[in-house]
């Protein structure tokens, strides 16, 4: 790769002798790669933070905006540009180097995240979030890929257990800080939701002053043609597809402009193939990688773990939030059994690859957990018990941590050192194209069918005694929200009051516990709907996962000697084609 650390009064390492060294470039001491690590995980933590923090503040948000059915762009405007951006910033990192794309990553994160403060619509910060994407592309794929050069694939697992922390720090801390930002009305006279994105600044300030103190990379310029007509054509691709995914519900998915949308993506992606393909070595992802067999799998199986992995995270707290009726702190909190199993399986899967060198039972059993468990998400309703659910959650998690790691090993010990950067963007690209479309088809499905169920619970509580009584004559909530809401019923049938909510839900706290019943028990089928055809989802990153071969990670702590010398000249690629 392009960068080797230098420090003063000692010389630097090649990626190629890291963990072994040369006589020219001695190995990185722990206590060296741990002072790199900081700076690292400082900058993974404002993005891993950002994106807890907003999934649990989400609801309060759309509901300010007047736009609960719109929230999917919030977040697929987000993944789309850090999709984008992912892999320009490994080719960009060889030539400008590193840690200034680094800083230029930060910079940019923060500049999107001030104008998010300023949001008048959903479209407005879907924009702004936009920005963010940006520069959330470069510090995970940068800071993955630096570890990927300065250490061994079997210290690997034990490293990136620090990263583990990080997202597992942010994980706890985030659905909390971010309900709590949210249910204050105003903070300093700044409405709560918007210190969901304003808190970001201080820490990115923060991970600059660090990151430029602590991170010293030697850059070794690598020139590259910048492969922008590929970027174009996938936008070209991606945005009319997630347009669709979004509108079609209210279009009609075999409209002529539902149509239109699909052959623009389809062409652009026929366009995106036939680029990348003359681009070679220089194009955005390198479609020779993916002759890999290891990265091909891998690969596939990342595009299905990102779709329920953001699926899942943009539909669990809605269910908490709404059907629940937890306050966006408590939700947070309950989200905790999630955040337990995703350390839990992370740090298991870590310390048993770096035991043993094998990696490739994680993601096949953590696929198969997630299938379960989202199978199992299927069968929560309006009334389940909440320790049900949690048990849910927890297994969720225990899926996700067995398939993050074990993961991003197996692509970057399929390629040689020089292909680490490209290999890691390319794991990280695929995991969030899932991600992206995920976000977008799930809610699109969500809300698609959240009208007709909410529609069809309030034809079936209109024989319930409960509910003829509380329309008769309704005791608890606001007597004037009340009121209101029976006379949308009697005139809609409970589809209008229903069609309200799906753009400002907040109403629903107001109402008799009775007359809100069949709301929450529609929402809550419109959900299992969404649980299970992820859970479909997830049946192919199991397949996916049989496919993927194991590939021995290389001596472990003590047993270095010859073999890392000589990884250079005989990558460990080859064992995976």
């Amino acid at each position: 790769m392009s960068d080797t650390t230098a420090e003063p009064g000692r010389a630097a390492s090649t990626p190629a002798s890291t963990s072994a060294g040369t006589a020219d470039h001695p190995p990185l001491s722990h206590r060296e790669i741990i002072t790199i690590l900081i700076g690292l995980m400082l900058g993974m933590f404002l993005a891993a933070l950002d994106q807890t923090i907003v999934a649990s503040a989400m609801r309060v948000i759309a509901d300010d905006l007047n736009d609960l059915a719109g929230q999917a762009w919030v977040t697929t405007a987000y993944l789309i540009t850090a999709t984008i951006a992912t892999p320009l910033y490994g080719k960009l990192g060889d030539i400008y180097g590193r840690k200034k794309l680094f800083l230029f990553a930060i910079s940019i994160f923060t500049i999107g995240s001030m104008l998010c403060t300023l949001a008048w619509s959903i479209p407005a910060l879907a924009a702004f979030r936009a920005v963010q994407g940006i520069g959330a592309g470069g510090l995970f794929s940068l800071a993955l890929a630096i570890i990927g050069d300065i250490v061994p694939p079997r210290e690997r697992a034990r490293y990136q257990g620090y990263f583990l922390a990080v997202f597992g720090t942010s994980s706890v801390i985030g659905p909390v800080v971010g309900g709590l930002l949210a249910g204050q009305a105003t903070i300093l006279g700044i409405t709560g939701w918007r210190w969901v994105f304003l808190v970001n600044v201080p820490i990115a300030i923060i991970a600059l002053v660090v990151v430029s103190r602590t991170l010293h990379l030697r850059h070794h310029r690598l020139d590259h043609r910048i492969d922008y007509w590929g970027a174009a054509t996938l936008s070209i691709a991606l945005v009319p597809l997630l347009i669709v995914a979004e509108q079609g519900r209210g279009w009609g998915w075999g409209s002529a402009t539902s149509i239109l949308c699909y052959a623009v993506g389809l062409v652009g992606a026929v366009a995106f193939f036939l680029v990348e393909r003359n681009m070679g070595d220089e194009a955005l992802i390198p479609l020779r990688l993916f002759s890999n067999r290891t990265i091909a799998a891998a690969s596939v199986s990342s595009v299905f773990i990102g779709m329920g992995m953001f699926g899942g995270l943009a539909a669990l707290p809605l269910y908490l939030q709404i059907v629940k009726g937890a306050t966006p702190t408590e939700a947070g909190l309950m989200l905790l059994p999630m955040t337990g199993g995703i350390m839990f399986g992370s740090i298991f899967s870590g310390q048993l690859i770096s035991r043993t060198g094998r990696y490739r039972i994680f993601p096949i059993v953590g696929s198969a957990i997630l299938v379960a468990a989202l199978f199992g998400f299927h069968y929560i309703g309006a009334d389940t018990p909440l320790w049900k659910t949690m048990i849910g959650m927890f297994f969720f998690g225990i899926g996700l941590g067995f398939n993050f790691q074990p993961l991003t090993l197996a692509v970057q010990n399929a390629v040689p050192r020089r292909d680490i950067g490209v290999a890691t963007s390319s794991a990280t690209f695929t995991r969030q194209i899932g991600g992206t479309l995920g976000t977008a088809v799930f809610l699109s499905i969500l809300f698609s069918q959240a009208g007709t169920k909410i529609a069809e619970a309030f034809q079936s509580a209109a024989r319930s005694p409960e509910f003829i009584a509380a329309v008769r004559n309704p005791t608890g909530g606001d007597p004037q929200a009340n009121a209101a809401f029976i006379a949308g019923v009697q005139k809609g049938g409970g589809g209008g009051a229903g069609a309200s909510a799906l753009q400002d839900s907040s109403f629903i706290n107001q109402l008799d516990p009775r007359l809100a019943h069949p709301f929450l028990v529609g929402f809550s089928d419109a959900m299992s709907v969404v649980f299970l055809v992820a859970s479909g989802v997830l049946v192919l990153a199991f397949i996916a996962s049989l496919f993927l071969p194991h590939v021995d990670l290389g001596p472990g702590p003590g047993q270095q000697g010859a073999q890392e010398g000589d990884a250079e000249s005989a990558p460990v690629a080859a064992a995976g084609h």
